[in-house]
């Protein structure tokens, strides 16, 4: 048998070689000949290419038997394009697309495939005021668009979405459901937070708090991708909400500035202010605003310790003011280092000192107990991020490389008293002191190439590396002078390479990954005896299908093994200093990975609809719970693992447009052209269906189906009004049995004036004041139904002026270097 230092050797030489590997490998690929092209040169009447950016839309079809079949469909800004690699024999047609012009189309014919072939150069002309006809393309105002792969939401043109905070947003997302205990999911399955493609490492309240001090007019779209591909982390469960934030630079000096003013118990403001210009080779950004929210939350636990016979109950209730106010700073910048290449720099800082005032009471057959008390939370957070674009020829072979760093800091102060009206004279006394000072540095570096290849095939590859270091040590006095201290420390470090193939054939496209992930984690905890140590190396494969049934209609399955490492929320054993005689909380710092295998069905259609299933098994699936030890009159939260979870889940999404049925045909394509004009309902229901092995007290498993719908009504005077349901009816939510659904409605009414330079909104949240929980949950010893109702009726009044040069200028140090599209094709 092998030494453990003759097994390290090993695994050292393993990834090295397996590094050289894939380096060669990369750089290989690079030095293949350049296929052949076709060129096409498409301008604009009366504008000269050196200063048109404008987007069009290339449409490829194969003409056979006088009947056109798609091949691909292509964007390109700018005068010139190219295709890189030519089809096979044949005839075929290209139709270009600006919007506000008219299409122009254009037949070729490829005789010999390892030709290069140039067309004729075409003038888009103007359209006229006839509308006998609309075509609508991918180039439009769009709030949605759905694709095989991922969703995308418009949120800053969405004034639904785009008054209030991240959170706010992301929660009213179709598909994203919040459970019971807040954690989100996405279509029934587990949810990574990614911020600008790269995985958030905040986790638990910390990653909450974070998206609610971001506001969301600070995003420009959020990307909802179902079952992510070996370029994501294989640390991302199931799913991905990647939240894409604004990077438009206009020419010259131009501002916004933004408050929203909400009240309703509580009146604060939320004011911020947006500049942004350009000069020369530079563009920039820079956000500055503060966040001041009251709220307050409601709650009741009525608990049975099934373990005492007769059995005893314990009614709990408790009730916070919560105060959080945050200041944050956004710069950006965009330097053009060359025609190809682009260096990006993005800081933000986000200081907090949030507040809660909570009092609780636990009341049984001889218990009368009080806790009052105040907690102070200090925290602070800076991330820099340096990133390298470049196109390395024209071919669309493309390098992206991204360093980053997170630094984050939080310093929870709890003070409480505790009364027993039980004692002969009832007497104050200091329960809990508690002192946590919590530290968080995440370092992570990351590489991208993008390789397109002759007959409709491509690589991506890349690697990536990151080290996170957790330290938190909590001191605590509990109804003495002597101070107690938890001391926990985390450190995890990730290497990470991947190798994705994608292959269009006629009317499929194929994709395989596989994705190398090492993991070393280590834990340290007061509470446990030795040093906690988990080392995973495994590959993580990836395959997907997709059918293009028609022109808009497409069929996709795929299939992904992913892994979730226990963050360090809940692991941690101070992740909650608030306790009293009959409650405790605290992480668990022995859980192990879980692992996932997914697979989904899909169908998708005309860039709104969406249907489909995906079904996923998992190993040593954590979930919150309440426990009590044997003998014990104490319930204690906690995160336990299931030894398997399999979870069913169906999905569909789409749109009803109104003005198709109350006005007329011609009405609808017209509107289709501008979303922000059209009456329209959008609809989403998914059906998730749980099954736990190993619960503690077996109780029936309840299907749940979840409805969410959005509508958009334009109303006289050009006011949009816009309305959005959320209900969670009652079934087995995860391992929570729904006791009374959960539902909210929002409305809000807007409008824009001086030519869109001020904007006015007017919005109310939770009108019916009906979003609470109200849940049953069974662990070891005890049976808990719990009670949660937030503050959650707000009003508010959003208010945005926007000044200086608005018009769009030519934005020559924007660069496109998104991964290969599916299928192998790229566009220039």
């Amino acid at each position: 048998m092998l030494s453990y230092a003759q097994s390290s050797i090993k695994i050292n030489h393993m990834k090295s070689l397996l590094l050289t590997l894939v380096l060669i490998v990369s750089f290989g690929l690079f030095a293949q000949e350049n296929p052949p092209v076709l060129k096409l040169n498409a301008s604009i009447a009366n504008l000269p290419c050196d200063k048109d950016l404008t987007e069009r839309t290339i449409l490829l079809e194969k003409i056979e038997n006088d009947q056109l079949t798609k091949i691909n469909t292509f964007h390109s800004n700018g005068c010139a394009f190219t295709i890189s690699k030519l089809p096979e024999i044949g005839k075929y047609q290209l139709t270009v697309s600006v919007l506000g012009y008219e299409e122009v189309k254009t037949t070729f014919e490829i005789t010999d495939p390892a030709s290069e072939i140039t067309l004729e150069p075409i003038v888009l002309k103007e359209k006229n005021n006839a509308l006998n006809e609309v075509t609508v393309f991918g180039n439009k105002k769009e709030f949605m668009k759905v694709d095989s792969d991922k969703t995308t939401i418009s949120v800053k043109e969405n004034a639904m979405l785009n008054s209030g905070s991240s959170l706010d947003a992301v929660k009213k997302l179709p598909g994203v459901i919040t459970s019971p205990t807040g954690t989100l999911t996405l279509n029934g399955k587990g949810v990574a937070i990614y911020i600008d493609g790269a995985p958030s490492t905040l986790s638990g309240n910390d990653l909450q708090n974070y998206l609610s001090s971001l506001p969301a007019n600070a995003i420009e779209k959020v990307e909802l991708i179902y079952n992510p591909g070996a370029s994501f982390d294989a640390n991302s469960s199931g799913s991905v909400i990647n939240i894409v934030t604004s990077s438009k630079r206009l020419k010259g000096v131009n501002a916004s500035f933004n408050i929203n003013y909400n009240f309703n118990k509580y009146q604060k403001p939320s004011p911020q202010i947006l500049l942004n210009g350009k000069e020369k080779n530079l563009s920039w950004q820079t956000m500055v605003g503060y966040n001041y929210i009251d709220w307050d939350q409601k709650g009741i636990n009525d608990q049975a310790f099934t373990f005492f016979s007769p059995v005893r109950h314990l009614r709990q209730e408790n009730f916070g003011f919560n105060t959080q106010r945050n200041f944050y700073f956004r710069v950006g910048t965009n330097y053009k280092l060359s025609e190809k290449s682009n260096l990006l720099f993005n800081y933000n800082l986000n200081i907090g000192n949030d507040r809660s005032i909570f009092n609780s009471s636990a009341v049984a057959d001889t218990i009368n107990f009080r806790n009052n008390g105040i907690s102070k939370t200090k925290n602070s957070q800076n991330e820099i991020s340096l990133q390298y674009k470049t196109k390395l020829d024209t071919l669309g072979r493309t390098l992206d490389i991204i360093g980053y760093v997170n630094l984050f800091g939080r310093n929870p102060i709890t003070a409480s008293t505790s009364t027993d009206l039980n004692l002969p004279i009832p007497t104050q006394n200091t329960f809990n002191n508690g002192d946590v000072d919590f530290n968080l540095k995440n370092y992570y570096l990351k590489y991208d190439f993008g390789i397109p290849f002759k007959n409709d095939f491509s690589i991506n590859t890349g690697g990536k590396f990151n080290t996170i270091k957790v330290s938190d040590l909590g001191k605590y006095v509990v109804d003495s002078d002597n101070p107690s201290l938890i001391d926990f420390d985390y450190t995890e470090t990730n290497l990470a390479f991947y190798a994705e193939a994608r292959k269009k054939y006629k009317k499929f496209n194929f994709t395989a990954g596989l994705r190398f992930e090492d993991f070393n984690v280590d834990r340290t905890s007061s509470t446990a005896t030795d040093k906690i140590e988990y080392k995973n190396t495994n590959f993580f494969p990836n395959a997907s299908i997709l059918y293009e049934a028609t022109k808009d209609i497409n069929l996709s399955t795929s299939y992904s093994k992913k892994i979730s490492q226990p963050d360090y929320y809940i692991l941690d054993p101070n992740n909650n200093s608030a306790f009293d005689t009959y409650n405790t909380s605290q992480g668990n710092p022995f859980l192990k990975p879980t692992y996932f295998d997914n697979y989904e069905f899909k169908i998708s259609a005309f860039q709104y609809v969406s249907l489909g299933v995906n079904y996923s098994v998992m190993k040593d699936h954590t979930r919150f719970v309440f426990n009590a030890e044997d003998g014990k009159f104490v319930s204690n939260s906690t995160s336990q693992q299931f030894d398997r979870t399999n979870v069913f889940s169906a999905f569909a999404s789409f749109p009803i447009p109104l003005d198709y049925f109350f006005k007329s045909k011609e009405e609808f394509q017209k509107r289709m052209n501008s979303m922000d004009k059209m009456n329209y309902i959008f609809v989403n229901v998914n059906y998730v269906k749980s099954d736990y092995k190993g619960l503690a007290v077996d109780l029936p498993s309840k299907a749940i189906t979840n409805f969410s719908f959005q509508s958009q009504i334009i109303l006289p005077w050009n006011v949009t009004n816009t309305m959005s349901y959320f209900i969670l009816p009652k079934g087995t939510w995860e391992i929570y049995q729904i006791q009374k659904p959960i539902q909210q409605f929002d409305i809000s009414f807007n409008r824009d004036f001086m030519n869109k330079n001020l904007k006015i909104g007017l919005h109310c949240f939770d009108v019916f004041n009906a979003n609470e929980v109200n849940a049953l949950i069974a662990g070891k010893n005890l049976t808990t139904n719990f009670y949660q109702k937030q503050d959650t009726r707000t009003f508010r009044i959003s208010l945005t002026y926007n000044f200086g040069n608005l018009k769009l200028e030519k934005e020559n140090t924007n660069i496109n270097t998104e991964k290969v599209n599916q299928g192998g094709g790229m566009m220039k």
